[in-house]
């Protein structure tokens, strides 16, 4: 099996990039940042965002509700606010499921890369 470097895990992404992970415009997390108390990034000295995985995280919540389940803001607003952890809880396993079936296809693209044996 050929040898692969492990992904060097990030600390901080930036705004472009959690855009991109979710298939948004940049413009729509500044937005949902004005309107969730939740999305707090870091701004470095030009004042460029700095998400960290638990700010995206809060993201996925926020994406799930708003764009998966189809909730208003004011309505995804009303839910966080009753239900904080358990939705935190729920947001982690989702991010947790994406990273698995990550791993898995990763899996499969190294098994499909070996040559068969016969």
């Amino acid at each position: 099996m050929p040898y692969r470097e492990k992904e060097i895990e990030k600390k901080y992404y930036s705004i472009g990039e959690v855009a991109d992970r979710f298939k948004v415009a940049t413009s729509l997390i500044r937005y949902w940042e004005g309107e969730f108390d939740i999305i707090r990034p870091k701004k470095d000295k030009k004042g460029n965002r700095r998400f960290t995985k638990d700010d995206i995280e809060k993201i996925q919540l926020i994406y799930h509700l708003v764009k998966e389940k189809g909730y208003t803001l004011t309505g995804a607003q009303e839910i966080i606010k009753k239900d904080l952890h358990k939705i935190q809880d729920t947001a982690a396993m989702i991010h947790q499921l994406h990273e698995i079936r990550r791993f898995l296809i990763e899996i499969r693209n190294n098994l499909d890369e070996q040559p068969s044996e016969q």
